[in-house]
């Protein structure tokens, strides 16, 4: 076996160890229950991933009824669902693999077909510049201060289902995306306007998940944040202003930043003159405050090992774990050879991805899955210049 860094424990800021660095990353599979209940696919779907890897983030669950974005999504929205919360995190903490729980708002990314014939809610009635999408009510003030409330919640009932951490889904056009972006959020109350004022929803949302941590939780609970770095939008987020956020999530009680892209080494996709990858640039300012999380395009152990190689703390791999579920054991058996790079239709079931999920994979996500008998373009560069599906965009 490889000599491989990633294969080497950390030790995250609260105290908490992993046992090594890599992390399957949250992956939208659509195949919740109708009401939000995770179902009994996705327990063995969970249950089949983990083991191996030190830590793996959920699918994303909304926090209250009105951030349901697609059907077949998480819901951690009632004291109600944590007895199967509960039953899916001991899926994923198999074998000592860490348990996260994602959890978001889907804010305007979302219709009132999904919403029960309610609108979408963002920060400004301002819909996304993508066809289709449905403009959003505005949320008041006093909503804001529930959503932040109901994102606390959600801390408390993955700390009561036995999860190891939540992460914060800052990323990808989201709710907390839509209140930090001047695209999205257009009010001239206190949480709009300036970068100051724009920051302020997902730096409220860190605050009251860490003081619900304080309040209930009888153990080191990793608390992790993801955000996009930039929109192609205009106006949109610049990676100065993400800096900026950067900066400040970077002095809070954080254990881990996750930053979003669909190649880890991608350079801006405003400033086609800056050359230099957007994660050196994050590393620099976050300064060794708290570890990155670098995904994008990582399949091979090599381009895992890559990532290791330029100081970034903990490499996610995201679609390989879909098509290789024993990833890493493969590489610790010295058995890299027979680490599957195709997905074939015909191993669904022996892969545990429902009907629903395949849907998603075959259409949304076809770019990027290496099906066997409908390949696509295999170059893990690809979206070195362009967003990937997953950030927000359809290919």
């Amino acid at each position: 076996m490889t000599d491989y860094k990633f294969l080497e424990p950390y030790t995250l800021k609260n105290g908490v160890t992993l046992k090594n660095r890599v992390v399957i990353p949250p992956m939208t599979e659509g195949s919740a229950l109708a009401d939000g209940s995770v179902s009994d696919q996705e327990l063995k779907y969970f249950r089949q991933r983990a083991g191996g890897v030190g830590m793996f983030i959920s699918p994303v669950a909304n926090v209250n009824n009105l951030g349901k974005g697609f059907p077949g999504e998480l819901a951690v929205t009632d004291d109600a669902f944590i007895p199967r919360l509960r039953e899916m995190a001991s899926a994923m903490k198999y074998n000592g693999t860490k348990a996260i729980l994602q959890i978001f708002s889907a804010g305007r990314m979302s219709n009132s077909a999904v919403l029960g014939g309610q609108p979408p809610v963002s920060a400004s009635a301002v819909p996304a510049p993508r066809e289709g999408y449905e403009t959003p009510r505005a949320l008041s003030e006093e909503e804001i201060e529930q959503t932040i409330k109901d994102f606390g919640q959600a801390v408390r009932r993955a700390i009561q289902a036995g999860f190891d951490g939540v992460e914060i889904h800052g990323a990808n056009t989201y709710l907390i995306q839509q209140f930090f972006s001047p695209h999205s959020n257009r009010r001239t109350d206190k949480w709009g306007g300036s970068l100051e004022n724009r920051m302020r929803f997902p730096l409220a949302v860190v605050d009251e998940a860490y003081r619900i941590i304080e309040e209930y939780a009888d153990r080191p609970f990793i608390l992790g944040y993801r955000i996009s770095p930039e929109e192609i939008e205009e106006p949109g987020i610049r990676l100065d202003d993400t800096l900026k956020l950067i900066d400040k999530l970077a002095d809070k009680p954080l254990d881990y930043l996750h930053v979003s892209m669909g190649y880890v080494f991608r350079t801006s996709l405003v400033d086609k003159s800056d050359e230099e990858p957007i994660i050196y640039k994050i590393k620099k300012q976050v300064n060794g405050r708290l570890p990155l999380i670098s995904v994008g395009s990582v399949e091979t152990p090599q381009e895992a090992e890559n990532v290791m190689d330029e100081g970034i703390e903990l490499v996610a791999i995201g679609r390989e774990y879909i098509r290789e579920p024993r990833w890493i054991e493969k590489v610790m058996d010295n058995d890299e050879g027979a680490i599957r790079y195709t997905l074939s239709p015909s191993d669904l079931e022996d892969l545990n991805i429902s009907p629903a999920y395949w849907d998603l994979l075959q259409n949304t996500f076809h770019s990027l899955m290496h099906i066997s008998n409908d390949p696509d373009d295999t170059d893990p560069t690809r979206f070195k210049n362009q967003l990937a599906p997953h950030e927000g965009v359809q290919d």
